[in-house]
């Protein structure tokens, strides 16, 4: 679970497949709505170029970063927003150009920090696995609503083990996102991978089990997908309540997505 080198890896190709779905787009499809309410593709990678950006500051300078953080008196929804405005106004080329380049140095940044050093995050400080699995997520979650925005249908390989595996370390998140008291009670979670093999998390003996398709629950917890459009299934009355609540993310849940709402 703490392979900094192989997500780092994963992260690379999952960010060059999203790269690829908006590289050759003209300056009128960046603007194309996405499922996202009031956010087009060019917000949507504009949140990526912002979310690169702070994890390469926090692994290459993380003083900066701490003193950054304490001077975010919105609060980081408010970060998040002001930082969109930095970007979006770009051409498109402009944008693309920038989203490479704070890609690619946050990469390089995380890399470098040794496996066993913690780097200074929005809550707690985090190992550089940890928050690259974070990065995994945010990636997917956009690159999403890029691809849906498209109508491209994504292929998922096994990198996305890392972002299921993140996911159930933050269980927790959306009941903190409602100020619902998380249960003491451990879940288990026993997921299908792209390529057929079986991921599990959690005691073998659970009571509260969480089953299905990993890809899915991808979808579930960064809130891409309605649960009733998706391959996974709850046991037991607690893991049923936190299939609707299920998120990856610290912060307001968002509005999710519609059941039916995809053809796929």
């Amino acid at each position: 679970m703490t392979d900094t080198t192989g997500v780092i890896a994963d992260l690379t190709a999952e960010a060059a497949e999203v790269d690829a779905l908006v590289a050759g787009l003209t300056e009128a499809e960046w603007d194309t709505p996405t499922p996202a309410p009031g956010w087009t593709v060019r917000h949507q990678i504009a949140h990526l170029v912002f979310i690169f950006r702070i994890a390469g500051l926090s692994a290459a300078q993380p003083e900066a970063f701490v003193a950054m953080t304490k001077s975010l008196s919105g609060g980081f929804e408010a970060a998040v927003n002001a930082a969109l405005e930095d970007y979006i106004h770009d051409p498109a080329e402009v944008l693309l150009t920038r989203w490479r380049a704070e890609r690619d140095a946050g990469l390089k940044a995380l890399a470098a920090v040794p496996g066993n050093q913690l780097v200074p995050w929005l809550v707690n400080p985090l190992p550089p696995y940890v928050l690259a699995c974070a990065g995994m997520m945010e990636v997917f979650a956009h690159g999403q609503d890029v691809a849906d925005a498209l109508g491209v249908r994504r292929e998922r390989t096994d990198r996305i083990r890392h972002i299921a595996g993140f996911s159930v370390r933050v269980r927790d998140f959306g009941y903190e996102a409602r100020n619902l008291t998380p249960p003491a009670e451990e879940f288990r979670f026993e997921l299908t991978a792209p390529s057929g093999g079986l991921w599990a998390f959690g005691p073998e003996d659970a009571a509260q089990r969480v089953t299905g398709s990993a890809e899915d629950f991808c979808l579930l917890v960064t809130r891409r997908r309605h649960r009733y459009d998706l391959d996974v299934h709850a046991t037991g009355t607690l893991a049923d309540q936190w299939l609707d609540i299920a998120q990856a993310y610290r912060g307001p849940a968002g509005q999710g997505r519609r059941p039916g709402q995809f053809h796929s």
